[in-house]
């Protein structure tokens, strides 16, 4: 018991010290935010803004668990000082209702401080793919597609098709798109990998359920001092258009083909009327998907990395399984089941997103405790 109650001690401190360091640092940003200077350099006023938000929550809360552990402190004075029954019974009544109050903050202000991925409020390039089942595939692909339109949709992001290539039978062979808003990578970084759908085909004639699959890529949008393309690697195509897109379809090489001769990668966009717009889309997405090569390499070098069970960006996992005759769908990284599956795949996919960022923060917790 001394021994457990010790180790819980040293990592209060360790987390008080934690918080002392950030509230040093959150007071040092507000002054410089209104630094003349700083507020003539637009970049930096931004980088400090944004970090001045995040941290201010942090703080926030940090000074209500100050003004707890100090109500805590003086109610065991009064205890410890007061002949009174009546205060004491009070300070006593305050004490039991404070500590339960103190338990829950520190495991607040504990999530707080996990590390945050720092890709987790970028945009991302979202793509689905056609897996395996033919035309069925397809139609699954666009399905999934719609369900994070809407989900998109709910929470107030932008969302455009930068480039699709159309199934057989609907849907989608491929589609492509560009996601923006506030922590769009943190939200969606869970949905990478295979999905897989269980229901009766449109082109069944029997009746019978068919299982098919399609892929689901989301990738952090890089900037370009982040990711730095050579554009002597690049070589650069036009072709006409193929899509929606009025009059200039198919009259005027407004399309725009990208292949990065050492990689070998291969993106193209033509939603755009404008080839420089479909030029600026397509290279967004070969900086993404050089960074997500980049990023592989790094975590296979250095090794040490435990592979998540959550996971997040694997696209050869296995992740979900969507069955129409059920109506449930599965999450098999943490054996999450709901039977509303229309809701779902109308865009109500925050809770699956909620249950995997609560898993992959009891993992960080549990990560931090063994180190």
């Amino acid at each position: 018991m001394f021994f457990s109650n010790f180790v819980v001690n040293c990592h209060r401190i360790v987390m008080i010290d934690k918080l002392e360091a950030i509230k040093e640092r959150f007071d040092e940003v507000s002054q410089l935010i209104i630094q003349p200077d700083t507020i003539s350099d637009l970049k930096r006023y931004t980088a400090l803004n944004k970090e001045y938000k995040e941290l201010n929550k942090l703080v926030e809360q940090y000074k209500i668990y100050q003004d707890i552990l100090s109500n805590i402190e003086t109610a065991k004075q009064v205890l410890i000082n007061e002949k009174d029954p009546e205060f004491r019974e009070m300070a006593k009544l305050e004490l039991d209702e404070l500590q339960p109050r103190k338990d829950s903050q520190e495991e607040l202000l504990k999530e707080m401080l996990i590390p945050k991925d720092p890709n987790d409020s970028k945009n991302v390039i979202l793509e689905v793919r056609g897996g395996t089942g033919g035309d069925e595939a397809a139609i699954f692909a666009g399905d999934l597609f719609r369900m994070y339109q809407r989900f998109a949709e709910k929470m107030g992001w932008k969302f455009e098709v930068m480039d699709f290539t159309e199934g057989a039978s609907g849907g989608y062979k491929e589609i492509v798109c560009g996601v923006s808003g506030e922590d769009v990578y943190g939200k969606l970084k869970f949905e990478s990998g295979v999905h897989r759908v269980q229901r009766v085909p449109a082109t069944e004639t029997q009746g019978r359920v068919h299982t098919s699959a399609a892929t689901v890529v989301v990738l952090p949008e890089m900037e370009e001092v982040e990711v730095e393309i050579n554009m002597n690697d690049v070589r650069k195509d036009l072709f006409c258009s193929s899509g929606a897109g009025g009059q200039s379809v198919n009259t005027t090489y407004s399309a725009v083909r990208l292949t990065h001769l050492p990689t070998g990668i291969v993106v193209q966009c033509q939603d755009e009327r404008s080839q420089i717009k479909n030029f600026d889309k397509a290279l967004k997405v070969l900086r993404s998907r050089i960074y997500e090569i980049e990023l592989a390499k790094h975590n296979e070098e250095v090794g040490a990395q435990r592979k998540s069970m959550v996971g997040s960006g694997d696209r050869s996992d296995k992740i979900r399984t969507y069955n129409y005759p059920q109506s449930r769908v599965t999450d098999h990284r943490i054996g999450y089941t709901v039977y509303n599956l229309p809701a779902v795949m109308d865009g109500d996919v925050g809770d699956f997103i909620e249950q995997l960022r609560i898993a992959e923060n009891a993992e960080k917790l549990k990560e931090g405790v063994e180190q």
